[in-house]
């Protein structure tokens, strides 16, 4: 039997966070430094075998990905890093076998790359926009613990009025998605 207690849940927001079913959760704040700064905190005091990143994300207009799709990153981008600028990586990929179990719990959603920017419409091109995907990943690695990103779509990245983003929707399958989710990572971690 997994052991889901040995998964480690972070979200920005407690609202993209599932009641836990015996894994670990942790609310890592919102952005890419806030999200870093926990992480790295969190697997300082306590080594979990597999981080599962969950949250709300933007999609590009023309992407074909609507709330409340749900999406996996395959890497995550930080693209607030100014274009050329070498001294810092500027792509994290996920766990190829994390990124395979979660396929297996969630066998709807896509997969895409996941920019990372602190500020709304600031990354380049990737279809899927969020705050935290890079600084979990990026910490995770550092501390040599597999990490996965999940996403649920809640909103078009370039518009302007927040009425129209679908906050519910997502919160909802992000929060519906988690339970299947890590009992997939649970069983497939060491």
């Amino acid at each position: 039997m997994a052991d889901p207690s040995r998964v480690l849940v972070i979200a920005s927001t407690a609202r993209e966070l599932a009641p836990s079913g015996g894994w670990a959760t942790l609310c890592c704040g919102v952005g890419p430094v806030e999200a870093a700064a926990a992480t790295a905190a969190a697997l300082a005091a306590a080594r979990p075998a597999a981080v599962v990143h969950v949250g709300i994300a933007g999609s590009r207009r023309g992407s074909g990905l609507e709330p409340p799709s749900l999406i996996i990153g395959v890497a995550a981008r930080y693209d607030d890093l100014a274009d050329g600028f070498s001294l810092a990586p500027r792509s994290m990929h996920a766990d190829a076998t994390l990124v395979a179990a979660a396929r297996q719990a969630l066998p709807q959603a896509v997969l895409r790359e996941i920019g990372t920017s602190a500020a709304v419409g600031g990354t380049r091109g990737a279809d899927v926009e969020a705050m935290e995907g890079f600084g979990v990943l990026r910490a995770a690695a550092l501390a040599g613990v597999p990490a996965v990103e999940v996403r649920a779509i809640a909103n078009a990245i370039d518009e302007p009025d927040r009425s129209q983003w679908r906050f519910e929707a997502a919160f909802e399958a992000i929060v519906a998605a988690t339970p299947a989710l890590v009992r997939e990572v649970a069983a497939c971690v060491r």
